[in-house]
């Protein structure tokens, strides 16, 4: 399956950054190549680091950043092209088969046969976050093969069909500005979730803005999300200026799951410059556990990461203003962009924690806390998928290239009043 035989797992602390990240990288695609659902070829939600779970439940967000991986896998010779191909075809299949709502898709579905998991009891319909996250990665996908190849055209094809398909506008609740996060058949409006405010959903607006058959108006934009600047901080943490967001900057994921596809240089709007605002949460982040307020065992300069993850009692969310002293290793490995020194440091902390509880068969584990000496025995999507796009953004900007050339969403970019050099320069050639 692999054109090169598999490295050693995991690598040394000591290998040079490029073995270093090529290891961590693959390790992690690895999640969504063989950890994929066996009959959808989509990714599951959560794994364990031994086994697979017993259940069918596929995540909609995630294989939006299996799409991505395997894009990766491709440029680094880990598997062929023919073999993305086909992968890719059975993912496609399995999503035309989903059952979606208004062209929405739900957060879970039964990889087997596309069946709604309700997330909730009042979320058992569409979710427009987990939408765009699996689009984004589509988008992606459709940029990437871009050959008169017609197993190529055919994989552009069934992707626009489902592009076209998703109603972004049905998600406007009444007349309000502002698109909602969960629709449901039985329930309507009762999840009632508006996006808005600093959070992991710019690419949600930048989607439903781009969208050919079902586009939003600006105003929906500023109005929504931004709230007409509400969502400015302004403020200074441990010494850094943070553009937007909560305070301390919430957590981590917010700088990583819209910037897998959508390229933060250069990216300024009326409200700030999304560059300076991704670097400086990172770093409020890092510094948060430099100066380590809590007392926890193991912060430091080489030993940071708060966003959400796995933690001793289920699933939570982890930031500088809600510290559990769980450290998830994809907060410093997907903030290489923003903080390259500071992410190696903590990569190389990682590799050097004990290998039969850090390391497993899909790469470093999901968090884990030296405080209390837990470390975690699973794997999520959510959270392998960054790895893998944001490391290769830092190493070529190949997602960052490909998201930024599809014409739609240079035009919605326009049209939300963004900036960016990818506006002002010839559409880049597709990768090979």
């Amino acid at each position: 399956m692999y054109l090169r035989s598999e490295p050693r797992y995991p690598p040394a602390a000591e290998d040079g950054d490029d073995i270093l990240l090529d290891q961590v990288q693959r390790a992690s695609f690895r999640y969504f190549w063989q950890g994929a659902h066996p009959e959808s070829g989509l990714a599951r939600d959560r794994s364990g680091r031994t086994a697979d779970p017993r259940n069918d439940l596929v995540a909609i967000g995630g294989s939006g950043f299996g799409f991505m991986a395997i894009l990766v896998a491709v440029e680094r010779r880990w598997i062929t092209r023919d073999e993305a191909k086909a992968r890719i075809g059975k993912m496609l299949s399995a999503l035309e088969r989903t059952k979606r709502y208004n062209g929405v898709f739900p957060h879970f579905i039964n990889g087997t046969d596309g069946s709604t998991v309700p997330f909730t009891k009042l979320d058992d319909g569409g979710d427009l976050v987990e939408t765009s996250l699996l689009f984004q990665g589509l988008i992606c996908v459709r940029q990437y093969f871009a050959s008169n190849d017609r197993g190529e055209a055919s994989i552009r094809d069934r992707i626009n069909r489902l592009w076209h398909a998703v109603q972004w506008n049905s998600h406007i609740k009444n007349t309000e500005k502002v698109l909602y996060w969960h629709h449901s058949p039985k329930f309507g409006w009762a999840r009632n979730v508006p996006i808005h405010g600093w959070n992991e959903a710019l690419v949600t607006y930048v989607l439903a803005a781009a969208s050919p058959s079902y586009g939003i108006d600006a105003e929906i934009y500023h109005e929504g999300f931004a709230a007409n600047g509400a969502f400015i901080n302004g403020r200074s943490y441990y010494g850094v200026k943070l553009p937007l967001g909560p305070d301390y900057g919430g957590p981590l994921f917010f700088a990583h799951y819209s910037f897998c596809g959508i390229d933060p240089r250069g990216l300024a709007d009326r409200y700030a410059d999304y560059w300076q605002q991704n670097c400086s949460h990172a770093r409020i982040n890092y510094l948060h556990s430099l100066h380590n307020p809590h007392g926890y065992t193991g912060y430091g300069s080489d030993c940071w990461g708060l966003t959400s993850s796995h933690g001793p009692r289920g699933y939570v969310v982890s930031s500088p203003g809600l510290d559990f002293g769980l450290i998830a290793p994809t907060a410093a490995l997907s903030s290489l962009p923003y903080l390259p020194e500071e992410s190696m440091r903590a990569l190389r902390r990682f590799l050097a924690l004990p290998h039969g509880k850090i390391t497993g068969r899909f790469g470093l584990v999901d968090a884990f806390s030296l405080t209390s000496n837990w470390f975690a025995r699973t794997y999520l999507a959510i959270d392998q998928g960054p790895v893998v796009a944001m490391i290769e953004n830092h190493r070529s900007g190949l997602l960052w290239k490909l998201f930024m050339s599809a014409p739609e969403i240079r035009d919605a970019l326009r049209k939300l009043g963004f900036t960016s050099p990818h506006l002002t320069r010839e559409t880049e050639p597709n990768s090979r």
